[in-house]
């Protein structure tokens, strides 16, 4: 068995074998309806205060073997505590917009949609009543942990797509979904078998979105393909992909979880009024986390004069091995305000700042004065 996937190993006739299956009743006994390979539960008909040890089971299989996505029709059976969050988001969006102007986005051009990110914390920290009434819904609490299990961590992004909202490419999500072919064909194949397990992804309708609202384009059973966080960039597996995804209507209030390695792109929103609004769930696990806090600016400005000078005479791989064990190699977690994925999906890593300014050879005074805003702005 490899050890590393390589791009040149993605094959598209493989790919579509592997989704050429229809999603069986049998396989979604608890379910109330399948629509185009995808299980629909209605909340209405659920008892969330009962034993869900077969829901979450069912649930967990369908994400990680089967379509790799599901619909919770109703799971706001009240939508006025939706009405109320949309308006506090309308307002912040209004805020932001007059404070900053248009916000970058992962995969569409600045102003083309609008977008609020930490969208949790915000509504929070704006009407703490209304966040309680939001995310206290069993129905999102099962489905997080039927994925990730207990004590999940919660972040959302509000994304309003207007008329005229161009579609995305086809894609997969965080975390390997978030680099570019290059960094993930680096990651070992076993990481590219666990990285859909760290986090779960969804959507809360805040409007009806009926098909020409550019609900979100789904590939189902896509999720399984083990090349797929390196093939979804291959024209060859886009052209397929628009040529066989589905879309599934929502109303307000219904909720849209898949497995973040399901290949997947917002819709174009061809309709003539309708402000597609919905919140982005981006759900991780509680695993996620180193054991000790380390003061990793700290270290990296102690360890730069040291590297710049060389004194040891490393060599270029042996500086790199000693800046991964001292800066934070990651974009995330971040604030998406303050650091923006301006120049591709993710920010700029302290680790590549540091590597970077060894390379422009930057005075100790101007590294300092970049690490202090590289912090600044990560900070929410």
């Amino acid at each position: 068995m490899q050890e590393y996937l390589s791009i040149n190993d993605c094959n598209l006739v493989e790919f579509s074998k592997s989704l050429d299956r229809n999603l069986q009743q049998s396989e979604v006994p608890l379910s109330h309806d399948i629509q185009k390979n995808v299980p629909i539960y209605d909340v209405s008909k659920i008892d969330f205060l009962s034993d869900t040890k077969l829901l979450r089971t069912e649930w967990a299989n369908i994400l990680h073997k089967t379509s790799g996505v599901l619909v919770l029709k109703n799971a706001y059976p009240d939508t006025s505590v939706i009405d109320t969050a949309s308006a506090i988001y309308e307002k912040i969006i209004a805020d932001e917009k007059a404070a900053t102007g248009d916000k970058a986005d992962h995969f569409a051009a600045s102003g083309a949609n609008d977008r609020i990110w930490n969208s949790a914390q915000k509504l929070c920290q704006y009407d703490p009543q209304t966040f309680s009434k939001y995310f206290s819904n069993l129905a999102v609490d099962t489905a997080c942990k039927a994925w990730l299990g207990p004590n999940y961590q919660m972040t959302a992004q509000i994304n309003l797509v207007r008329p005229s909202g161009a579609a995305q490419s086809p894609h997969r999500d965080y975390h390997l979904g978030f680099q570019t072919k290059e960094i993930a064909e680096s990651y070992p194949a076993h990481v590219h078998d666990l990285s859909p397990a760290l986090t779960l992804q969804g959507a809360i309708a805040h409007v009806d979105m009926p098909i020409e609202s550019g609900p979100t384009k789904l590939l189902p059973f896509s999720q399984i393909y083990r090349h797929g966080y390196l093939a979804f960039s291959q024209h060859d597996f886009r052209e397929y992909f628009e040529n066989n995804y589905i879309q599934i209507p929502l109303n307000k209030g219904d909720v849209l979880f898949f497995n973040p390695a399901l290949y997947h792109a917002g819709g174009a929103n061809i309709s003539k009024n309708i402000q597609r609004m919905a919140n982005l769930l981006q759900v991780s696990s509680a695993f996620g986390r180193a054991m000790e806090s380390l003061n990793r600016s700290e270290m990296t400005r102690l360890l730069y004069p040291i590297l710049a000078k060389n004194s040891d005479k490393m060599n270029e791989a042996e500086i790199n091995a000693a800046i991964t064990s001292c800066s934070e190699g990651y974009s995330f977690p971040t604030n998406l305000d303050t650091a923006p994925p301006l120049d591709g999906l993710a920010p700029e890593t302290q680790a590549n700042l540091f590597r970077r300014a060894l390379n422009e050879e930057m005075s100790f005074v101007d590294f300092k004065k970049e690490l202090l805003l590289h912090d600044k702005n990560k900070r929410a």
